[in-house]
């Protein structure tokens, strides 16, 4: 289809060129004394021909490009085509009002070939400048956007507007697999983004020659598959990407930035990298601290003894959230399932760590 249609476009353009150029033409050859091509429908017949011809070699050629085109346009994203076609519009009104002072000269050259330079010149630097500049433009439109909401908005639609909020994902909160099991239960509210570059990184480790980086690309892969088919939420994929940004969290909180979004990650450096460019971010593993229950002073657990302690007679044991408990004299109960008594309550960065000791040796005391 598209093969006949540039065809019939070479038609058209051949015909019209023959009837301005080939009297011309005939008058140059002194061939302007032939009756048959002196008719303007003569010559219109034979430019068409000669372009039709011409198709049989170059066809294959434009409609190769176009169909490049039309694929660089469907991959780019919208707010690109948007902020290049707007600045290419501009530019193009810009050169339209500088060309009108010299299509008034005299000259020839003058107001002809200036005002054609400065609408190429002009329209090629608008195009750059609203391209480049995409996020400045998108990030003023969605300010403007939220100050009306913010404006005039009911209770209800503010709500409405909280549900919409994307949460980034990052490849480590991928990899680690809790995010899943957060999504379904609710917690996670809003629209699921991955980036097509995380998805790009994830393959990468998937397809890596060390077994366990390939095991944890996999892992990635199918954690997205769970939550793309099976769990209640919104999912999006984000085809755009940052080529002259190198670094993958980098290009995340850059498309956090532009989209007012939220990071969502277990990447302890990447939360330090947004809080300091003021992006939201939400860690897991903060979550994972906060819901962990509250152990004080003078409680009693119910443990088990798996291994010895860096101090002589200690004995660790393991609550089900991880946090290790550390029994003082409680080498000699490894491998039994014994009461004890909270001694004390220590939070490192490195999570928390709870000493205790034998509920046994306090009622023997």
């Amino acid at each position: 289809m598209l093969k006949k249609i540039v065809q019939a476009c070479f038609i058209i353009i051949g015909g019209t060129l023959g009837v301005f150029l080939i009297p011309d033409l005939l008058k140059l050859v002194d061939l302007s004394k032939l009756v048959l091509l002196n008719n303007p429908y003569s010559t219109a017949i034979l430019g068409a021909i000669i372009f039709y011809i011409i198709t049989f070699w170059a066809v294959d050629y434009i409609v190769g490009f176009v169909k490049w085109f039309e694929d660089s346009i469907v991959k780019a994203p919208i707010s690109e085509i948007l902020s290049g076609s707007l600045g290419l519009i501009f530019g193009l009104i810009v050169a339209y009002l500088a060309g009108i002072s010299f299509n008034t000269t005299k000259i020839p050259i003058v107001n002809t070939v200036i005002p054609i330079l400065l609408t190429l010149l002009l329209g090629y630097l608008g195009f750059q400048i609203g391209f480049k500049k995409r996020e400045e433009l998108t990030s003023l439109f969605s300010i403007s956007s939220k100050g009306q909401k913010k404006r005039g908005s009911l209770d209800g639609e503010e709500e409405k507007d909280r549900s919409k909020v994307l949460k980034l994902l990052d490849t480590s909160v991928i990899i680690d697999g809790r995010i899943a099991d957060i999504c379904q239960t609710g917690f996670l509210d809003g629209i699921i983004v991955i980036p097509q570059f995380v998805l790009e990184e994830l393959q990468h480790i998937a397809d890596s020659s060390d077994v366990l980086k390939r095991n944890r690309g996999r892992r990635g892969l199918d954690i997205l598959n769970r939550i793309q088919k099976e769990l209640p939420v919104e999912v999006q994929i984000y085809e755009g990407d940052f080529e002259e940004i190198q670094e993958v969290d980098s290009k995340l909180v850059k498309l956090a930035k532009i989209t007012n979004g939220i990071v969502v990650t277990n990447d302890f450096n990447l939360n330090k990298v947004c809080e300091l460019q003021s992006v939201q971010v939400l860690n897991i593993n903060d979550l994972a601290n906060a819901v962990k229950p509250v152990v004080l002073p003078g409680e009693e657990l119910n443990v088990q003894l798996i291994k010895d302690g860096k101090e002589h007679h200690q004995g660790i044991a393991y609550l089900d959230d991880g946090t290790m408990i550390v029994v003082e004299e409680g080498r000699n109960y490894i491998g039994k399932r014994i009461d004890v008594l909270v001694t004390s309550v220590l939070q490192t960065s490195a999570g928390r760590m709870i000493f205790a000791k034998p509920k046994l040796l306090e009622k023997a005391l």
